[in-house]
């Protein structure tokens, strides 16, 4: 390791999928800069970050980083140049579900910082799924030279190891968004979303978080058939929470118009703005969270606000195991009474405490946890040469 060094100053590139405006990506960065804030304090050193964007100018002004635009060739390689290191950081890089191009340009960005003779980071990312046996060895080849690797899920880290990466350095950590803050002095609890209702008249809040994924759209046909029936049962303000713009939105559009008759119940679409820690806000206002956003489920285990998961992939699944839960149901099937019934034990006088009593030490734990990584990669450049 050699001589520690204190005080100096380490400039990161940090490679994800920035500057897209998808919530659950944006608050994935977030969480990894103010995580590395706190950890250079407590090193004794200084990072400075440099995000890979697709939009650098908004990721600059959003969070008052250095950014350059992940796509320029020239741009990605003066940034790793002229760095210390290269953290590829959070969220499903690693995976060929949704492109065949999605494995090779992180694994890309990682080998060239490895070529030029940087240090490379791993920071709590998901593996998988990987279907084409051909990018195994791209991803193999950069864990291995990579100075520190961390994965949020045990299946991840079983997938690294049956692809040849030794498991002993591995590191399991939450999703880095587990530790994002709310913004200071923010008024939470359920209340603040309904503070222009007269008392005696508030509406139990049931957030609900939606995308696009079956082709049929039956997935958000059963959705809204589920809620339909909760809000017929008994009245509920669903507050939909796009958190990939604009298809998100569309998804939950489709969704409020199939909803029909909904007696005393409400339906509307928030528009929480581009900051992560705003629809984290909207989140902690939530009686309920309705998710099948994995960030979405995220969100609600940070701020300890009951949720009931809808599985699209297995990363659903496992972060919600972690938890000591399942999911209410996926996007292959979806029981509208037995969501309609667990909603309303969790809308239930009490209800909503013995869910925190039952499970707030697990995200208490994850909380925690997710700080890991940070303090990891602050250590390593505090004592190396």
């Amino acid at each position: 390791m050699g001589t520690q060094v204190q005080g100096r100053t380490y400039r990161l590139v940090i490679s994800g999928y920035y500057g897209f405006r998808n919530s659950g990506d944006e608050a994935v960065l977030k969480s990894i800069l103010n995580a590395l804030s706190e950890a250079q304090e407590e090193a004794g050193i200084q990072i400075a970050p440099v995000v890979l964007s697709c939009d650098p100018s908004w990721t600059k002004e959003m969070y008052g980083v250095e950014a350059a635009h992940r796509m320029r060739p020239a741009d990605v390689l003066g940034a790793i140049r002229s760095s210390d290191g290269l953290i590829s950081g959070g969220g499903s890089l690693l995976q060929d579900a949704t492109s065949a191009k999605t494995i090779p340009y992180y694994t890309g960005i990682i080998k060239l910082a490895q070529m030029l003779g940087k240090l490379t980071f791993i920071y709590s990312q998901g593996i998988g799924p990987v279907n084409r046996g051909w990018m195994n060895p791209l991803i193999r080849s950069v864990m291995k030279k990579s100075s520190y690797i961390s994965v949020r899920d045990e299946a991840s880290a079983g997938l690294l190891a049956d692809i040849g990466v030794d498991r002993n350095r591995i590191e399991v950590v939450p999703d880095p968004v587990m530790g994002l803050p709310l913004v200071a002095g923010a008024q939470t609890g359920g209340s603040g979303a309904r503070t222009a209702e007269p008392a005696g008249e508030r509406l139990p809040v049931v957030g609900v978080s939606l995308r696009y994924w079956r082709k049929d759209y039956a997935d958000l046909t059963r959705a809204a058939s589920a809620l339909a029936m909760l809000a017929r049962q008994q009245p509920v303000r669903l507050r939909f929470l796009p958190f990939h713009t604009p298809d998100d939105a569309m998804a939950s559009e489709f969704v409020m118009e199939r909803l029909g008759a909904i007696g005393g119940s409400t339906a509307e679409l928030a528009t929480p703005g581009e900051d992560p820690q705003q629809m984290l806000l909207e989140v902690s206002r939530c009686d309920v969270l309705f998710g099948m956003r994995l960030h979405a489920l995220i969100y609600a285990a940070n701020q300890q606000v009951p949720m009931l998961g809808l599985s699209y992939d297995p990363k659903i699944d496992s972060f919600l195991k972690r938890l000591g839960l399942q999911p209410i149901g996926s996007t292959d099937a979806l029981d509208e009474q037995a969501f309609a019934d667990a909603a309303g034990e969790l809308l239930a006088p009490g209800g909503a405490a013995a869910w925190r009593d039952k499970h707030r030490d697990a995200i208490l734990k994850l909380k925690a946890e997710a700080q890991v990584p940070a303090k990891q990669i602050a250590d390593f450049l505090r004592q190396y040469k």
